[in-house]
């Protein structure tokens, strides 16, 4: 990791979805509260970015905004925390729109409050102003959920994979970097919409990151992320790289 990016810029994290796949824990909590080693999930997602000189951090609240809101009443220490009520069935598009006007500056950082990754900011920031974008978004091998497995021309098989990592395909893993004005143009979702047409306008640029990602989208996820902290092994926690390509 190259350090720090100064100054610091500001970052937006999404925090309004209803987080159904992670229900019941959802139930009564929003997503970004749900805990990992004792902490809400959202506060790790400020760890990467504070750790690296961003802290000032616009959450873009609606399922349970009332329980962010509380929470953050006051900043934690060290960093400048404010959330927003963007709207219970906004979708992501209208939940970045809402509150990008807040951001100082031209530019600023985004990403879901859920996931987590050794993505490095400095390197990130930087493909993204050599490339001109409107907007960059961190890319991710592909992990399935399913086993692969080969076989020969006689039905034999020669090798079994158990979740394999799908280099051939990439996948967006938020940690994105946008241009304020882009996002303030822009109409639709985030993610069928607004960046399908920065796109096509050429646009939107892809960062691709060959460390650890994960998101905390279910209830294993979250078993898998604790598992990680108890071992010891929490890549999100240290320094980590992108390959900027």
């Amino acid at each position: 990791m190259t350090g720090r990016s100064e100054p610091g810029l500001d970052v937006v994290l999404l925090c309004g979805g209803r987080g159904v796949r992670a229900y019941p824990d959802t139930a009564e909590i929003p997503k970004p509260l749900l805990e990992v080693g004792g902490r809400p999930v959202v506060e790790h997602v400020m760890d990467i970015y504070a750790r690296q000189g961003h802290t000032r951090f616009l959450l873009a609240g609606g399922y349970r905004y009332d329980l962010l809101a509380e929470r953050y009443s006051v900043s934690p220490p060290g960093r400048r925390v404010e959330v927003f009520d963007t709207g219970l069935d906004a979708d992501k598009g209208d939940r970045l729109r809402a509150v990008a006007p807040r951001c100082g500056g031209e530019r600023f950082l985004a990403s879901y409050a859920d996931g987590l990754g050794d993505v490095d900011l400095s390197e990130l920031i930087r493909f993204h102003q050599e490339r001109g974008a409107a907007a960059t978004v961190t890319t991710v091998p592909l992990p399935s959920q399913y086993g692969t497995l080969a076989a020969g021309t006689d039905g034999r098989v020669t090798e079994f994979l158990e979740n394999p990592v799908l280099t051939d395909h990439w996948i967006n893993a938020g940690f994105f970097v946008f241009e304020r004005a882009a996002v303030e143009d822009s109409s639709g979702d985030l993610e069928t919409e607004v960046l399908p047409a920065l796109a096509r306008d050429g646009r939107l640029y892809a960062f691709r990151h060959q460390g650890f990602w994960q998101s905390m989208d279910t209830y294993k996820d979250r078993q898998d992320l604790q598992s990680l902290l108890d071992s010891g092994r929490a890549p999100w926690l240290g320094p980590g790289g992108g390959e900027a390509v």
